[in-house]
């Protein structure tokens, strides 16, 4: 899978307009060290991710359960999250 667009922006951009999302395999991404760690039984090279990498936001639709799970016990917000209470709720 290589970098793209997520099928949804059209939607995203509505509800998040200060984010981008994008579809990445988790091993382009390049997420953090304990993000991993918790994956070591995945191939990196076939797992999903949507996200924001600058402001380290996921969209847990499109991103895989056990990645989703993994980011939300480090410093990234669920996209829910950012809007709801967030950094982002104050858009």
């Amino acid at each position: 899978m290589s970098t793209r667009s997520c099928p949804d922006w059209p939607d995203l951009l509505e509800r998040v307009p200060d984010l981008m999302f994008k579809h990445y395999t988790v091993a382009e991404a390049q997420l953090p060290a304990e993000v991993l760690a918790t994956l070591a039984e995945k191939s990196l090279d076939s797992v999903a991710i949507c996200c924001d990498l600058d402001k380290h936001v996921f969209n847990a639709e499109h991103t895989d359960e056990l990645v989703a799970d993994a980011l939300r016990e480090s410093h990234w917000y669920d996209l829910r999250e950012w809007a709801a209470g967030g950094p982002g709720s104050a858009a």
